[in-house]
Parts: C-alpha cells; structure tokens; sequence
C-alpha cells in the first residue's frame, strides 16, 4: 500500500471512532512526531560537551561511580 493510500485508511478509521482517549493519542503522537529533535533544540556548546563526553567513554576515558563518590564526600 503506498503512502497516501495509507493516509486515507488511517483518516477513514479516525472518522469512524467515537473514541476520545484512541483519538487524544493520536493527537499526541502526532504532535510529538512533528515536534523538533532535542538535539536540534540544544546550544552547539552543550551539543559539543556531549559529544565530548560520549568520545572519552568510547576511549574508555571513565571514572568507577563509587570512586566518584569517595572523592567529593
């Protein structure tokens, strides 16, 4: 089925529903789904500090949590 063929059937069974809690999910779906990414939405310095932090985990560049810990007690 192409894509408009799926958006006919899927506005046919929202017609045809008298269910407000399946057509208030949709309604959020949809607005989630058109929503922008977070990470679009973040400044390009905390974008950089992320990407920073998940390269010195794959570099294995980490610290045990309880060691953390001991030191800021």
């Amino acid at each position: 089925m192409n894509i408009q063929a799926e958006k006919i059937e899927l506005m046919k069974m929202i017609l045809e529903t008298d269910n407000p809690s399946i057509l208030t999910s949709i309604k959020k779906m949809l607005k989630r789904a058109s929503s922008k990414d977070f990470w679009d939405t973040l400044p390009q310095s905390q974008r950089e500090e992320i990407l920073k932090g998940i390269e010195e985990i794959e570099n294995g560049e980490i610290v045990d949590y309880e060691d953390f810990i001991k030191k800021h007690k």
